[in-house]
């Protein structure tokens, strides 16, 4: 079992930044498959960054040049720093871990695992 607590969010102006992080218990996040999704209202959710177990990185084209996912093994914790921030990134992002199924991208694939999620408003 593995619980996520999601924190960082909040309201900022666009070009603003933020840093979101997931401080994850029950197991470590160096030896498991993390990743951040977020959904805005009336959306699918979307992947958004993806971790592996050796630190590469995924990321969904928008996103691509402004958010750096990345993880510190000692605090457990994952990060998504998010730069350059536009309105269409206002959505509720969600820590997600423990890829159980494989759909062609770690973002488009299954977890196990979902933090409650933490808002990000960009006006």
């Amino acid at each position: 079992q593995v619980q996520l607590v999601e924190s960082g969010g909040g309201s900022v102006q666009a070009g603003g930044s933020l840093r979101l992080s997931c401080a994850a218990s029950g197991d470590t996040v160096g030896s498991i498959y993390m990743a951040w999704f977020r959904q805005a209202p009336g959306k699918e959710r979307e992947g958004v960054a993806a971790i592996d177990r050796a630190g590469s990185p995924t990321y969904t084209y928008s996103v691509m040049g402004r958010f750096t996912i990345s993880k510190d093994n000692v605090q457990n914790t994952l990060y998504l720093q998010m730069n350059d921030l536009k309105p269409e990134d206002t959505a509720m992002y969600y820590c997600a871990a423990y890829l159980t199924t494989w759909r062609q991208s770690p973002l488009t694939s299954e977890y196990k695992f979902w933090g409650q999620g933490t808002q990000v408003t960009v006006s």
